[in-house]
């Protein structure tokens, strides 16, 4: 027995010494600088992992503004210079932003490739999300969600909100509920016809239970995307695996086909799916799962970041509540609990200026995305005073938190200030500087260039919606008004919006109107 572990063991320890002589990159002239990290593979992974910032700051100030991570098996340079980000815009001829994001995409949700290349289908999602995500399919959007929003937070929660009576939830418990329910009735419609339905009552009930079985699946799965946007494979994960596949069932075509009022991304996509893509029933019930994820995993936390900051900053919530007061008397809007719903259009939500500089601090606070781009050969990238040789297949990276959080773009940058996006006339501030020069790239929770979010204006809408109507219907406010602010869960870094650590509790009761 003793043999065996001491042959185990010194074979671990040779192959470990053959990696570090032998399998470790070694930088060649013209380089960013190169940082291995100790681990056969992992590289630099857990202490990238454990805290990015810190880590990423750290090695900024060790080697510049450009440096060679080795990551899980990838080598990534990361750009950190925000003067030079427009360069890696510049860069598509050697450059591809779609590689990555179709891979994680197939590996995560598990569908077949989506590249155009592979042959599974012909379909150009980027495309088909702008064409049905911004424009006047965002009209139509934005007033189905309106109406969705005010049935999950009044129709919905009726049992609790018996008169005067105080509720107490989990805050983010509260968001999840409200935004996923309207956000899901929004894009994949609704079982019942509420115009003609002597049963609607009972199969709304139903709906709602299916919608937040839904939900519990949805978090189950979310649990785990990090680890296999990592690469491990989801049959490592049988709860999380059961509830994609139960995701995926609820999605069939011949399940979406029995719903009203499909959004126009969801009608597209199911077309197209069925005469672009060679796709079987269930792989294109997971291509509807990624859509489900992408408009709920990050809206969900930017929504509980920025109601959770509104209520710790009283002079922020009296100036939200004043400017949504406003333009609803300039809407004529009358707040009522007697069935007749708030409507606001487009043009009146993008009048709201306090209201997108709450959301813009809130999701510059809580924001961890990363921009990828993939070389597709070895190529020399010029930047603003310098030049570097990247090799193919290797990423180039931008960490915007960076940023986000650089004290000479934003002064106390740790620090709530719900007006830090206004300028003197109360309007949109667009003026940034650092080291005395104007910026380009200064807030970039959606990322940057032709692979910016295309949901993000409806993401935004979406949250102005839900604060005017819990401004409009509720008292609110924290059980605890001196709790301390959650930290941010770092094992999402990457991805979008970081979740709190912990939820926080609140209460609301209706409004007397």
């Amino acid at each position: 027995m003793f043999l065996a572990s001491w042959i185990w063991g010194t074979a671990v320890i040779l192959c470990c010494v053959s990696w570090f002589l032998l399998g470790r990159r070694r930088r060649r002239q013209g380089e960013p600088p190169l940082e291995n990290g100790f681990l056969p593979y992992l590289g630099c992974a857990l202490k990238f992992g454990a805290n990015p910032l810190a880590f990423l700051k750290e090695k900024q100030k060790k080697h510049g503004h450009i440096f060679t991570c080795h990551v899980a098996g990838k080598y990534i340079h990361f750009l950190t210079d925000p003067f030079s980000y427009h360069a890696l815009m510049r860069q598509g001829k050697h450059l591809d932003w779609k590689k990555f994001h179709f891979a994680t995409s197939a590996k995560a949700f598990g569908h077949g490739s989506i590249d155009p290349a592979e042959g599974n289908t012909t379909e150009n999602f980027h495309q088909t999300f702008i064409r049905t995500l911004q424009g006047n399919a965002l009209d139509a959007l934005i007033e189905a969600m309106m109406e969705n929003l005010q049935y999950a937070m009044l129709q919905s929660r009726a049992p609790k909100l018996q008169s005067n009576t105080w509720v107490t939830e989990g805050l983010y418990t509260f968001c999840c509920q409200v935004m996923f329910e309207s956000g899901f009735l929004t894009l994949f419609g609704k079982e019942f016809n509420s115009n003609n339905d002597k049963n609607l009552s009972s199969k709304q009930e139903t709906e709602r239970a299916r919608i937040l079985n839904a939900l519990e699946n949805f978090k189950e799965f979310d649990k785990i995307f990090p680890a296999l946007v990592a690469g491990l494979p989801i049959h490592l994960f049988k709860s999380a695996h059961s509830a994609r596949e139960k995701l995926g069932e609820a999605l069939l075509h011949k399940n979406l086909l029995k719903r009203d009022n499909l959004s126009e991304l969801v009608t597209l996509r199911m077309f197209l799916n069925d005469t672009l893509s060679t796709f079987d029933d269930m792989e294109k019930a997971k291509t509807h799962v990624a859509v489900l994820w992408a408009s709920q995993a990050n809206t969900i936390p930017a929504t509980f970041w920025t109601l959770f900051y509104l209520l710790k900053s009283p002079e922020a919530m009296t100036a939200a509540t004043k400017e949504v007061q406003s333009v609803l008397e300039s809407a004529e809007e009358r707040i009522s609990l007697d069935g007749k719903h708030i409507s606001l259009n487009r043009k009146q939500l993008d009048n709201m200026p306090i209201l997108d500089s709450i959301i813009k601090e809130a999701m510059r606070l809580s924001s961890a995305s990363m921009t990828f781009r993939v070389a597709k050969e070895d190529f020399t990238l010029h930047l603003e005073n310098d030049f570097y040789n990247i090799r193919k297949d290797d990423v180039v990276a931008l960490y915007p938190q960076l940023l986000h959080f650089d004290p000479e773009i934003y002064a106390d940058p740790l620090t709530f200030k719900y007006d830090r996006f206004l300028n003197e006339k109360g309007e949109e501030k667009t003026d940034f500087y650092r080291n005395g020069r104007k910026l380009k790239h200064y807030y970039m929770p959606f990322g940057t260039g032709i692979a910016k979010c295309p949901g993000r204006l409806f993401a935004v809408h979406e949250i102005k919606q839900f604060l005017a109507l819990i401004f409009s219907y509720f008292e609110i406010e924290l059980v605890d008004s001196n709790v301390k602010y959650p930290s941010l869960d770092q094992s999402r870094a990457g991805l979008g919006i970081l979740q709190p650590s912990n939820d926080i509790d609140f209460r609301y009761r209706l409004k007397c109107l």
